[in-house]
């Protein structure tokens, strides 16, 4: 009882379940003692700085890259100069290089400009398609996946940083107590960078995203052992409260860190009760399943991790990503995206649509995204044309819907998709604004660390006033 490293070092143990999750809360808490006597829980929902758009946040991350001018972002000339010699500097192949042209054909969906590859067969119906706005002008910075990857989640391209989620969560708790502020959901292999995606970075371990597996049980020791009941459970706990409190007084103060671990435990308990219940998809209607494509093997994956992360906003978790590989199409290009598009198209548009038809897209906003865009060309390797792109950090493609956000097309890329030439900003630009339609002033959500007032924009940025409505 005597040894603080004890608890600590027990929690850290149990890897990837409860134990881990509760470590995270008595890390917090232990931090919270010592910058405020404040006892409320440091996820507890606290009020937007400015006026809010959203609420919650979901984020589709498409590891690896899309090609802009193969999704969202048509190209006709580089069509036309489709296996003739490049000269563009972009991209890191070196040698001959050629134009690739998209293969795929394009059409005008809906009422907003949006302009679809034809592989796109649910995003493109109106209903849904009058929500997006594809973002045109974005800007990364590295050519290299962990770094993009890195900077599009925490604002830094070394790492090591608090991801978006986090900064969110720190700047406005979450609704639920009894849940995760943050999740992550990813498929089997972890995305480039792994945790450090999700990070908490510098800020207390609380705001760190929790990720829940692809297979079995989304965490670990959700489900008491057979032969432990809830009452058997309730017992040990009213036991070691009862400890815990004996050995509080014997301290003569009011220890928080004590407190916070006893406060604990009951979290952990209240997740074994909460969670089975938002994660049980059998709740749905057969013909919400069927929306989300779980009934057909290319969606069943995307489309449960979408499903899922509806009802972890509905029932007030903040920040929900999901990652899907796959995207880096250096070769077979039309072989690859076809695939990822197709096992991405339906869950989207199912997850837009669900979002729409319960009133729940007006406050949610949605991100579909990658770490950078592709470039219009490709080198020849071993004297054969390979018919796919490199890495572009000067133009990229994304949609946005919900939460404030304007639709249609905004910003523009060059006439061979090698360069944003439109309403042009950076990723901190990003950050900064999507911080603003959650009502977060970027330049007040700061932390003390290492001597300074840190930020997820790193040193300022502004706010992209064209995607806003």
């Amino acid at each position: 009882m005597n040894d603080n490293a004890a608890r600590r070092n027990f929690l850290y143990g149990l890897g990837a379940s409860l134990g881990s999750v509760a470590l995270s809360s008595l890390l917090q808490a232990e931090d919270n003692s010592t910058q405020s006597n404040s006892k409320s829980s440091p996820l507890a929902p606290k009020p937007p700085v400015l006026p809010a758009k959203a609420k919650n946040v979901i984020m589709l991350f498409m590891e690896g890259g899309p090609g802009h001018m193969d999704t969202f972002d048509p190209k006709p000339e580089l069509t036309r100069l489709h296996k003739t010699e490049s000269k563009l500097a972009a991209g890191q192949e070196t040698g001959f290089k050629f134009f690739v042209g998209s293969p795929f054909g394009f059409r005008k969906v809906g009422n907003n400009g949006i302009e679809m590859c034809d592989q796109w067969k649910h995003l493109a119906d109106p209903y849904v398609a009058d929500e997006l706005c594809n973002y045109r002008g974005c800007q990364a910075e590295s050519l290299n996946h962990p770094e993009a990857l890195f900077h599009m989640n925490t604002g830094s391209r070394l790492g090591g940083d608090p991801a978006v989620g986090s900064w969110v969560n720190y700047g406005l708790g979450t609704e639920n107590q009894n849940l995760p502020g943050y999740v992550v959901m990813t498929e089997l292999a972890l995305p480039q960078g792994g945790p450090g995606n999700w990070s908490n970075g510098f800020l207390p371990p609380y705001y760190q995203g929790t990720r829940l597996r692809s297979e079995g049980s989304p965490i670990l020791d959700l489900t008491p052992q057979s032969f432990k009941s809830r009452e058997h459970q309730r017992r040990a706990l009213d036991e070691l409260a009862r400890l815990n409190h004996l050995h509080l007084n014997s301290l003569g103060s009011d220890d928080q860190r004590l407190q916070a671990r006893m406060e604990n435990y009951e979290l952990a308990f209240r997740m074994q009760t909460e969670v089975p219940n938002v994660v049980d998809l059998q709740q749905e209607s057969q013909a919400t399943l069927s929306l989300y494509g779980l009934d057909e093997p290319e969606t069943e994956v995307f489309g449960r991790q979408c499903l899922m992360a509806r009802r972890l906003v509905e029932n007030g978790v903040r920040f929900v990503q999901i990652f899907s590989g796959g995207w880096d199409s250096h070769d077979y290009l039309e072989r690859g995206h076809t695939s990822r598009i197709k096992s991405v198209d339906k869950p989207v548009a199912a997850l837009i649509r669900d979002l729409k038809q319960r009133g729940m897209l007006e406050d949610t906003l949605v991100i579909w995204t990658g770490e950078f865009g592709r470039t219009p060309d490709n080198n020849k390797r071993g004297g054969v044309y390979s018919l796919g792109r490199g890495h572009n950090n000067q133009a990229m493609t994304m949609l946005l819907a919900g939460g404030g956000v304007k639709p249609g097309v905004v910003g523009a890329t060059d006439e061979l998709g090698s360069s944003a030439v439109e309403c042009v900003h950076p990723i901190r630009d990003l950050h900064v604004t999507l911080l603003n339609l959650l009502g977060l002033d970027d330049n007040k959500l700061t932390y003390l660390h290492a001597g300074r007032y840190k930020q997820l924009s790193q040193f300022g940025g502004e706010v992209i006033k064209e995607l806003i409505a």
